[in-house]
């Protein structure tokens, strides 16, 4: 008999019942390190008081109105985003997964206003994660994401992650836009080194086409920076933004230039839930804090931190780990087990960690993780190292 939730999740046998910070209570007490932060989403921890003050005040006054109205915490929080960004305008959505279908839609609508309508095609990379849509689904290409699942929606070339001969080969009449993540993170933290961003902008300039960039991982201080692009010192045209911009609400948003999104006009596009009064005064609350430069200063004391306990960890444990690998508080450690093995073992030392492709565990744990919790994290995967060494 089927269960009363639909059964598409390989869930651990876990019950948090409460989150406080870095942490998250067991409903048997148990104090778990999270090092998962839901995935890359809590960036301020569990409960964060500027985030709960924030829900309850609006909570108290106005959950949602629909876009058939203004809403001013939309706009307040559309402004600060414009602000501090390269962006000239905002739609708001309540996930990643709604933020890549806008995307497309912009890419393939700006060349079809612009009378080039055959321009459909957007180039993807090995690895890549964008959601589980269709549009997602295709742009991926991976078997496991598309099987059963077909047709799949067209237009979408998928190349080789690093290969720069076969991404120029790659480009033709077309040819719309270049869709990727700065650093990919389902796909095994592999960060995109400067250069080649740089090299992706240059060329996008030169071919004539849009670079759109998926944040919804690696943005909101997880590199160290707001976005991680900005490394680079590039940016793009349009841009996918989700799960930390919530801090744990649903909330995610599609950053545009004004020329990137001049095809979508009244009625091209829309979301009942999407900008709701409710996400983004959350939303506001949790930009305000991280684009702070002091703010994303102690991220980056914090991220240098922790990865030289992991590079230690690495070097104490060699037949458990083999290195260390990505970016900001966006790190992954390559393991030479199986690494939901140990994430499992994880589990009984009490820290919580993510698998992803490539053998990688990921570690993205609250950008608010402080100097103790670091040293207690490394501990914690110490011991989870060592049970399965023994």
């Amino acid at each position: 008999m089927i269960a009363p939730v639909l059964p598409t999740y390989a869930r651990a046998p876990l019950h948090f019942v409460k989150g406080e910070g870095s942490w998250l209570i067991e409903e048997d007490g148990r104090r778990f390190l999270d090092l998962g932060s839901g995935i890359a989403v809590n960036a301020l921890g569990h409960a964060a008081p500027e985030l709960v003050a924030a829900l309850t005040e609006q909570a108290n006054t106005l959950w949602h109105v629909s876009n058939l109205y203004e809403i001013p915490q939309q706009e307040a929080l559309a402004r600060k985003l414009v602000d501090v960004t390269f962006a000239d305008t905002v739609f708001f959505t309540n996930s990643g997964t709604e933020a890549c279908e806008l995307a497309v839609k912009m890419a393939r609508k700006y060349w079809h206003d612009k009378g080039q309508p055959e321009k459909i095609e957007i180039l993807t990379f090995d690895g890549c994660f964008h959601g589980r849509s269709t549009a997602a689904i295709a742009a991926s290409g991976a078997p496991k994401m598309v099987g059963g699942f077909g047709p799949v929606l067209e237009g979408f070339v998928h190349l080789p992650w690093g290969d720069h001969d076969a991404l120029n080969a790659a480009i033709n009449e077309r040819t719309g836009a270049i869709l990727i993540e700065p650093v990919q993170g389902e796909g095994g933290i592999r960060p995109l080194p400067d250069q080649c961003l740089q090299g992706l902008r240059k060329l996008c300039d030169e071919k004539g086409i849009l670079l759109i960039l998926d944040e919804v991982q690696c943005g909101m201080g997880r590199t160290g920076k707001l976005f991680a692009h900005e490394w680079a010192g590039i940016t793009p045209d349009i841009m996918m933004v989700a799960k930390g911009i919530g801090g744990g609400f649903p909330l995610g948003a599609v950053l545009a230039t004004e020329d990137a999104a001049s095809g979508m006009v009244t009625g091209t596009h829309g979301s009942t839930y999407g900008g709701n009064p409710l996400g983004c005064a959350v939303g506001k609350a949790v930009v305000d804090r991280i684009a702070d430069p002091a703010f994303l200063e102690q991220v980056r004391a914090r991220a240098g931190q922790l990865r030289q306990g992991l590079e230690g960890l690495v070097a104490s444990h060699p037949d458990i780990f083999e290195s260390v690998r990505g970016q900001g508080l966006m790190l992954g450690l390559r393991t030479k087990i199986a690494p939901a093995d140990f994430v499992k073992a994880g589990y009984a030392a009490e820290v919580i960690t993510v698998p992803a492709a490539d053998n990688i565990v990921r570690l993205l744990p609250p950008l608010t993780l402080s100097e103790d919790e670091v040293a207690e994290a490394i501990t914690r995967l110490d011991k989870a190292a060592a049970s399965l060494a023994a």
